[in-house]
């Protein structure tokens, strides 16, 4: 999700990099030269043909995403592109940064969110693509349906709007499914759409796995957007200070590689 932009955290680029925010970085028709789009672990969506085609990109929310306002992503929480239904507590937030790579792109992803009610939180997005030199940037709101459950299933809903500086203006909404297990792990669920200026809506999905051992917390996902190519994607979080989050993600879409290698800090 000429190429369609992804929708589903966490922002062209990344935003909601928990999950499938809308907020996830996309790489368009760059490593193969072919015209579908490519989302990096992390919240983004995909910038115009003007770009050198080796090196376009596209802002994850998402998110961020799942990881919600772009592509894929609706901050689901690092390193995931499927977001979760979750949201932050009332009074409380999280910065993630993190760098995301793929063949011909480098991209550098700045996204705070925070929750200034109860069932509420508020997220942005800016992200640098160093190789082509284009920047991202994007908003969205995340607010729950139905309260979290630790063991149970709960739904969430994010909208999301992007932009990326000389192209377009992108608009997406996804809907959030999580189903959590005290001895299963959880379970994400995400689909939605995105428009962006002088293209057609395009559809966007997401499915992902973990589950805590040991301190850390492994996970598995499964994402992509219409027309193009699904992505599979194998991260690992865990904490290395008092609120402080270290994670990365490794995955393969189509013959391509992604890697990506972030933090984010509670507040």
């Amino acid at each position: 999700m000429p190429h369609q932009p992804l929708a589903l955290h966490p922002l062209a680029i990344a935003f909601n990099c928990h999950g499938m925010s809308p907020w996830r970085l996309t790489i368009a028709e760059g490593l193969t030269g072919e015209s579908d789009g490519m989302m990096l672990p992390c919240r983004t969506q995909l910038l115009p043909s003007k770009v050198n085609r080796n090196r376009r990109a596209a802002l994850r929310l998402t998110l961020a995403a799942g990881s919600g306002l772009f592509a894929i992503a609706a901050l689901a929480g690092r390193p995931l592109t499927v977001d979760d239904a979750d949201v932050e507590k009332p009074g409380r937030g999280h910065i993630e940064a993190w760098a995301a790579r793929a063949p011909g792109s480098t991209v550098y992803n700045l996204a705070p969110a925070y929750a200034p009610i109860e069932g509420l939180e508020l997220g942005a997005l800016l992200a640098r693509d160093t190789s082509a030199s284009m920047t991202l940037s994007g908003v969205q709101a995340k607010w729950l349906i139905t309260p979290k459950q630790d063991n149970g299933c709960n739904t969430s809903g994010v909208l999301g709007w992007s932009h990326a500086i000389g192209t377009h203006n992108t608009a997406s909404l996804n809907g959030l499914l999580s189903c959590n297990g005290v001895q299963r792990g959880s379970v994400h669920l995400n689909l939605g759409a995105s428009k962006a200026s002088s293209t057609a809506a395009s559809l966007n999905w997401g499915v992902a796995y973990e589950r805590e051992v040991g301190g850390v917390t492994p996970s598995i996902e499964w994402f992509g957007n219409q027309g193009a190519k699904p992505t599979v994607q194998a991260g690992l979080r865990g904490n290395i200070a008092r609120n402080l989050q270290l994670d990365g993600s490794i995955g393969r879409r189509g013959g391509a590689t992604l890697y990506s290698l972030g933090t984010e800090r509670q507040f």
